[in-house]
């Protein structure tokens, strides 16, 4: 079964299964475990224009099916990345997309265009969780005003193929993804964590250093399929789904609420191969399901 996804601008996977952003690192920590060949693509891990430091620790806290961490977005910054992790990537033949993050909309604009310069960067992944300084504070994610001026201006400075990912932190996640693409993403991504918090017993205080925390994994996964479900009903780009996936069966949940591709996260703490089985398992569950083509499975589900 052909199982290639065909995206926005030239973007094309060999099969819809990516590693998430910030699971995967930027590659080469997987390697010795993954043939990262056989993925669809890389989300790697989100970059800054300058190092960010992160949260104080404890920064992981294990929950019932799923998993909070309270990283902080802590990375090496843009001109690490394009000197020590972009060699790596350049031996790899996998989708690399290019997930960004800042404090201000200057600082998402520096990262894009500093990134667009480097042809191994097939796209670019807009978190847009991050607080806007200069406002006050405010998430992005959770204003559409605002993540219409970041989108727009990443997209003034790229012609790469853009995805926005959207928080489920949010009363109407799709009034988000309705403003990043009108000012011009090319996909939605769907969905970052969402917001947790777990008390240590011994400590008497908040388990992690940050105090709250974003959850992943299993538990989130129905949350997942109904922001991807609503995302797909309302807008007319590709939607990229992620959220607690763990088998070829919950993948096919995803197409069938309307995801186009899938990114694949937490599982691969624990099971890092479990990327490759879920591809090598994707033809047998869509045939078993009825289904004779990828294609034919995505938003199988949706309304007529």
């Amino acid at each position: 079964m052909d199982l290639s996804v065909h995206l926005p601008r030239g973007l094309t996977l060999k099969n819809p299964v990516m590693a998430a952003s910030g699971t995967f690192g930027f590659g080469p920590e997987y390697a010795a475990y993954v043939d990262i060949n056989r993925l669809g693509g890389v989300s790697v891990k989100g970059i800054s224009p300058d190092p960010w430091r992160g949260n104080p620790p404890p920064r992981v806290w294990e929950t019932p099916d799923g998993l909070l961490n309270s990283i902080g977005l802590q990375n090496p910054g843009m001109d690490a990345f394009l000197k020590d992790d972009i060699p790596f990537l350049k031996t790899v033949d996998t989708a690399v997309i290019a997930n960004i993050i800042g404090h201000t909309v200057e600082e998402y604009q520096r990262v894009a265009e500093r990134l667009t310069q480097e042809p191994r960067v097939d796209a670019f992944e807009v978190n847009i969780s991050c607080p806007n300084i200069k406002e006050g504070g405010i998430q992005f994610g959770h204003d559409p005003e605002q993540a219409y001026r970041v989108t727009r201006a990443v997209r003034q400075v790229t012609d790469r193929p853009l995805m926005v990912k959207v928080s489920p932190n949010v009363a109407e996640p799709w009034v988000i993804a309705e403003a990043a693409v009108e000012a011009g993403a090319d996909m939605i991504s769907a969905i970052n964590t969402l917001v947790g918090m777990a008390i240590d017993f011994k400590t008497r205080r908040p388990g992690l250093g940050g105090r709250t925390g974003g959850l992943s994994g299993p538990a989130i996964k129905p949350v997942a399929v109904r922001i991807v479900y609503e995302l797909a009903s309302r807008l007319s780009v590709p939607i990229i789904g992620m959220g607690g996936i763990q088998s070829a069966e919950d993948v096919l949940e995803f197409f069938m609420a309307g995801a186009a591709a899938v990114m694949v996260g937490t599982i691969t703490f624990q099971h890092p191969e479990r990327m490759l089985e879920i591809i090598e398992a994707l033809p047998r569950v869509l045939t078993q399901h009825g289904f004779q083509s990828l294609q034919e499975a995505v938003g199988a589900a949706l309304p007529r």
